[in-house]
């Protein structure tokens, strides 16, 4: 059935669309809460009011956006998946969303097929946010099975744009694995990224191959999600992995692109953990030269390199070389309304670092009342705060909803447990 542009009172919803402001962004509100009844004053009453008409305000925003998707313009198009990527980013909508996923992931099929660079990079992370905000189940399984076909045709295909192939590499990462449920789609997956990063290692002559800043960053993009899928791998396949790749991996650290150089020494890091993780005694056959690389690295005084680009190359990998020599990690504690949350190994900061690539400042919001991110954290349900402890705390009324609200409407339905579908199937 052909879409028909909705007009109503306030004037046809497809019009001019407008992105988020930050009043917008200010909106006291969140989609999947309930009414919060709060009795203690006439004037919290009132509050209470003027919260249901911002949502439905808020609410009329976003169904404006859907409609808006399937524009004629281009530009149109545009600002509603930015004006939906930054609700989704911003706030819990999992209630709103989940009753129009299959509308939403059309929108996003059409874009990723039919736009051009811009649109289909903006398509690629609303996917994911969609998939963020439904969690992993049935429900964002759905959606991936429909998008995934499209995302690996942009990602194999050289003569797409490659700012899209750029944003397909980090979604597809993300998406696979909150929604893909079988072990071996994963590794299909991972073996794709691989066909990409691979062309960075260096020839067989030993040269180091030449590419351009923008497949550099293409190939950066692919091996990040790599990494992120490492995370969840087998055992079996792990193993595979750390036989296959990282003898070459440090080839990637002679990059002359900071961003390749850092992304391999990280996930260097990472694989030096998980083989550590499988056995005590790991043993790598080129520790010497590795370390000799790393330290280099994370003392470079090279002239010719910007001075931003040395600074945090020098930071990272003075982390990367403690990694490798004494299976040491710097942890960083993370803090969000009355919880925290500490990142405690590379695992969990690949991971962390992913969520928050595409929901940025809104990292905490959905520590708070995500269940799927709080899952994955292993942070257990929302919390309920009391409203005293809220009030010593001045939490603002925005908080208060997100704790209490998320709490008492909990999604009943089970959620497989994050690692419990990617069983180990022996070896491949």
């Amino acid at each position: 059935m052909p879409r028909t542009k909705k007009k109503n009172g306030r004037g046809g919803q497809n019009a001019h669309v407008q992105p988020f402001s930050d009043e917008d962004a200010s909106i006291e509100t969140l989609s999947h809460c309930s009414s919060f009844s709060d009795s203690t004053s006439v004037a919290d009453e009132g509050g209470e009011a003027s919260e249901d008409t911002a949502q439905e305000d808020f609410q009329y925003k976003l169904k404006g956006f859907i409609d808006s998707t399937v524009d004629k313009s281009a530009k149109t198009r545009q600002g509603a998946l930015d004006g939906l990527k930054t609700a989704m980013a911003t706030r819990i909508l999992y209630e709103f969303i989940s009753e129009r996923r299959m509308t939403i992931t059309d929108s996003i099929e059409r874009c990723l097929k039919k736009g051009k660079g811009e649109e289909q990079r903006a398509a690629a992370s609303l996917a994911c946010l969609l998939c963020i905000q439904l969690g992993s189940g049935i429900e964002s399984e759905e959606v991936f099975k429909t998008l995934k076909p499209i995302f690996k045709t942009i990602l194999a295909d050289g003569s797409a744009n490659i700012q899209a192939r750029q944003a397909v590499a980090t979604s597809l990462g993300l998406c696979t694995l909150v929604a893909e449920d079988d072990v071996l789609d994963v590794q299909a997956t991972m073996e794709c990224f691989e066909t990409l990063f691979t062309r960075s290692y260096a020839r067989a002559d030993g040269t180091c191959a030449t590419v351009s800043p923008q497949t550099s960053q293409l190939h950066t993009n692919a091996l990040l999600s790599w990494a992120l899928l490492l995370t969840i791998c087998a055992a079996s396949q792990l193993k595979d992995v750390l036989r296959k790749h990282l003898p070459k991996l440090p080839q990637l650290l002679e990059s002359d692109d900071v961003n390749m150089r850092i992304a391999a020494g990280e996930t260097i890091a990472l694989l030096f953990e998980l083989a550590r993780d499988l056995d005590c005694d790991f043993q790598f056959d080129d520790w010497d030269d590795l370390c000799d690389k790393l330290n280099a690295l994370a003392t470079d005084c090279n002239k010719h390199r910007a001075k931003t680009d040395k600074r945090k190359q020098r930071s990272v990998f003075r982390d990367v070389l403690k990694a490798v020599e004494e299976g040491d990690f710097q942890s960083e504690t993370i803090r969000f309304g009355t919880e925290r949350m500490t990142i405690d190994s590379w695992v969990r900061k690949r991971m962390y670092d992913a969520f928050r690539e595409f929901v940025g400042s809104g990292m905490n919001y959905h520590l708070q009342g995500n269940e799927f991110i709080r899952d994955v954290f292993e942070l257990g349900p929302p919390m309920l705060v009391d409203s005293a402890t809220m009030k010593a705390m001045k939490i603002s009324r925005f908080e208060r909803h997100l704790h209490n609200s998320a709490a008492f409407k909990a999604r009943t339905k089970a959620r497989s447990k994050f690692r419990d579908k990617r069983v180990d199937v022996g070896e491949f």
